[in-house]
């Protein structure tokens, strides 16, 4: 019976590796059929020499990198001020963070677009709004993380303890919660991090430069390309999610101590 359950175990999981992988691999050997009659990386060396992509790809990691950035600075404060002083409020909030999953996107972005291009609030041009946006939408990955990582330790007593040797809440929050969730934090960041990436509706419609609509115009007008474009985009999330391995492996032993 146990052996039977191994196979089992074993059946699903390489069952699900190749669900996976599949696609991925068919798109991969697909975008190497840009020349005739051999396989080679010509859709590679035309999506990197495009303009365009020179221009949306590294615009699209800026509004990644400063959503994180965002983030990081209004939910960890938040989980950890809901954990330590008001945790009967803490389903309201986890109720408010789902909510970007209840919220078509379409819906969403109209509803920045009719709020935000009248005056007084006129900045549905600067690229904050997209940010925020985009902050709403890493809302419930990021906000999860964290909170997931403060459960792992003793938020109170690692308060009481840095409040008796004279710590403010600055230093707290700076030198010690955040050491100690740091893997949580990488982990929202890096989920974050690809939601901005393959992100399409509020770039298109807030009128950014994006890789997401980029990808989007090649499918109208390229054969190989959107492929690449597409292994590209795969390949730079599958190196966050190794960065996370890389930084986080040593500290998995660290999240129920203090600094």
């Amino acid at each position: 019976m146990k052996r039977s359950g191994v196979i089992w175990s074993w059946f699903w999981m390489i069952l699900g590796i190749l669900y996976f992988f599949l696609p991925l691999l068919a798109t991969f050997l697909f975008s190497l059929r840009a020349e005739l009659g051999h396989l080679g990386f010509k859709a590679y060396t035309n999506v990197f020499s495009d303009p365009q992509f020179q221009i949306k790809f590294p615009a699209s990691i800026l509004w990644a990198v400063l959503t994180i950035i965002v983030a990081i600075v209004l939910f960890v404060p938040t989980a950890y001020w809901v954990r330590l002083k008001v945790p009967q409020a803490r389903s309201a909030v986890e109720l408010i963070t789902l909510l970007p999953f209840v919220i078509p996107a379409i819906v969403y972005v109209f509803g920045l677009v009719r709020t935000f291009s009248q005056p007084p609030l006129l900045i549905v041009n600067s690229p904050g709004l997209l940010i925020a946006g985009y902050t709403v939408l890493s809302m419930p990955y990021m906000y999860r993380a964290i909170d997931t990582g403060l459960r792992a330790i003793d938020v109170r007593t690692l308060t009481e303890a840095a409040q008796s040797l004279g710590a403010g809440w600055g230093t707290i929050l700076f030198r010690v919660i955040f050491p100690n969730i740091r893997v949580s934090i990488l982990s929202g960041a890096f989920l974050s991090f690809a939601i901005v990436m393959g992100e399409y509706t509020l770039a298109q419609y807030l009128a950014k430069p994006a890789f997401a609509p980029y990808i989007a115009l090649l499918i109208q007008n390229k054969a190989y390309e959107p492929a690449a474009a597409t292994i590209i985009s795969f390949a730079l999330i599958w190196a966050c999610m190794g960065i996370i391995q890389l930084i986080g492996g040593g500290e998995q032993g660290q999240v129920t101590g203090g600094h």
